[in-house]
C-alpha cells in the first residue's frame, strides 16, 4: 500500500552562497538522492518544495540562480514540485491537501536546513498528526550566533535540533536505517500501525 511520501525541502542553489558560514553534514545530498533512488524504485510519492523570496536581492528569488533545485536532487517531470514563501512546507501550499488526497499518512522529510524550513516542516507534520520521520543524514545546518553574539557550531545547531524533534514531533532515522526500516517491512508484509505495507 502506497502510504508514505518523501519530502524534500529547500535543496536550492541559494544555500552555496557563502554568506551562510560553516555547514555539517556535505554528504546530505547525496544521501536524499538515495532515498529518492529507493523511493522511484517503489513506486512512491516524492515532493519537493521550493523557497521563493519575492525580494529582487535574496538568493531565493525566482530569476536567480541559488532559486534552482540542485541538480543531484533534481524533480522528475511527473513529481510534484511546490513553492512556499515561509518556513513551513504547509503553510500557503497544497502540500497538507495532496497528503491527506492520497492518504499518504507516513511522511519522511529531508532537505534544507535543519533548525531553520526543516524543523518548522516536521514540527507541523507531527501536530497535523502524519507519523513523521526526520532523515538525520539527509539534512544538514550552517552555524549559528544567539542574540548575545554566541556562536554554535553548524553541528551543534543540527544535534540540538534533532534533539528537540525526537520523539516529541518524529522518529529520527539515518538514510541507511530508513530504507532497512521501510524496505524489511515492504518484502514481510509486516504490520505498520493499523495498515499492511507492500
Amino acid at each position: 500500500m502506497e502510504d508514505k511520501a518523501l519530502i524534500v525541502v529547500d535543496v536550492q542553489k541559494a544555500f552555496e552562497d557563502e554568506k551562510w558560514g560553516e555547514r555539517n553534514n556535505p554528504e546530505a545530498e547525496e544521501n536524499i538522492a538515495k532515498l529518492l533512488d529507493f523511493w522511484r524504485v517503489n513506486g512512491w510519492k516524492v515532493i519537493f518544495i521550493q523557497h521563493m523570496n519575492e525580494k529582487p536581492q535574496s538568493v531565493f528569488h525566482p530569476s536567480g540562480e541559488g532559486y534552482k533545485i540542485k541538480k543531484i536532487v533534481e524533480p522528475l517531470d511527473n513529481e510534484v514540485v511546490l513553492t512556499k514563501t515561509v518556513n513551513s512546507a504547509f503553510i500557503g501550499t497544497d502540500l497538507e491537501d495532496i497528503l491527506r488526497t492520497n492518504e499518504l499518512n507516513t511522511v519522511v522529510i529531508t532537505g534544507l536546513t535543519t533548525p531553520h524550513c526543516v524543523s518548522t516542516t516536521t514540527r507541523m507534520s507531527g501536530n497535523l498528526g502524519f507519523k513523521t520521520y526526520l532523515v538525520s543524514d539527509a539534512i544538514a545546518a550552517f552555524e549559528l550566533y544567539d542574540h548575545n553574539g554566541k556562536h554554535f557550531s553548524a553541528e551543534e545547531v543540527h544535534d540540538v535540533s534533532l534533539a528537540t524533534l525526537q520523539e516529541e514531533f518524529a522518529t529520527i532515522l539515518s538514510t541507511e536505517q530508513l530504507i532497512a526500516h521501510f524496505g524489511h517491512r515492504d518484502r514481510s508484509l509486516v504490520p505498520f500501525g493499523s495498515r499492511n505495507i507492500r
